[in-house]
């Protein structure tokens, strides 16, 4: 079990959509950790070792030293290819894959697009994004609440990301663990919709403190729920003041013109 985020040492899968083949899966971080956590353990169970408060901590050092000299080499790769790469971040449902549908099939024919899907289970995602003809790699995590450096790696070598083009990769859906590991990634996205309550930036302060970008999502059902736009684009800005906010509809079109100008202009080098 990974102390850092407490999810399960699983080994992931990973599918290449088209395909559905499952392929050879890649060595996980948290095997690593796992089988270190059991041999410290083993080292000290006669020791009088240190607290377990402090192994814990050691082990989520380490942990996170891995994956970040990990994301250093994902970085320096995408850099070096020219590729802009985007982690998107959000609690299930808020909208993550009908937002890449939308973007996809607006900006596919001017931007090359491709895509890594994170989910703990199914390619139902990847499936969906596959129907818009772009190239996308499916990893499921099982039990695991976050991607990784080393599984955006794996997945980088099968989809092969066209130099000068856009990755956009979907994180598992979760609020809290993905806004701790670095993919290597130019920056982080996260997506909130109306239908979650306006309290999400000051419940999830990390997450919202992490991003560069935050998009609200779902704007068309404001009517019909109870959520404070302004209370909540005032709070995400009093956790983190850089912020760049986007307020649109995926399914409408509300406000997508001011996300797609964002992206082109990051996609040619401009910010």
């Amino acid at each position: 079990m990974c102390a850092t985020c407490g999810c399960s040492a699983e080994v992931p899968r990973q599918r290449t959509i088209p395909g559905g083949e499952p392929r050879h899966p890649h060595h996980h971080e948290h095997q690593d950790h796992h089988h270190a956590h059991d041999h410290h353990h083993q080292d000290h169970r006669h020791a009088g070792a240190q607290p377990s408060s402090a192994r814990t901590m050691q082990l989520e050092q380490d942990l996170l030293a891995k994956n970040n000299r990990l994301a250093e080499r994902n970085r320096g790769w995408l850099e070096g290819e020219g590729i802009v790469a985007w982690n998107l971040m959000s609690s299930p449902g808020a909208g993550k894959t009908t937002l890449l549908e939308r973007t996809i099939l607006d900006l596919g024919k001017e931007l090359a697009i491709s895509v890594i899907e994170g989910d703990q289970e199914t390619a139902l995602d990847a499936e969906r994004i596959r129907a818009t003809g772009c190239p996308v790699v499916q990893i499921n995590t099982g039990s695991g609440c976050h991607l990784d450096a080393a599984m955006v790696a794996a997945a980088l070598k099968k989809i092969a990301p066209a130099p000068g083009s856009v990755l956009l990769i979907e994180n598992v859906g979760n609020l809290v663990c993905p806004a701790l590991f670095d993919l290597g990634e130019r920056g982080k996205v996260v997506i909130m919709s109306v239908t979650e309550g306006d309290d999400k930036p000051l419940k999830y302060p990390h997450m919202f403190r992490a991003s560069d970008v935050m998009v609200l999502n779902k704007i068309d059902l404001l009517p019909h729920v109870s959520f404070g736009v302004e209370r909540c684009l005032a709070s995400a800005r009093r956790v983190n003041p850089r912020l760049v906010i986007f307020q649109l509809s995926a399914t409408r079109g509300d406000g997508l013109a001011g996300w797609y100008a964002w992206l082109r202009s990051r996609a040619a080098g401009r910010g």
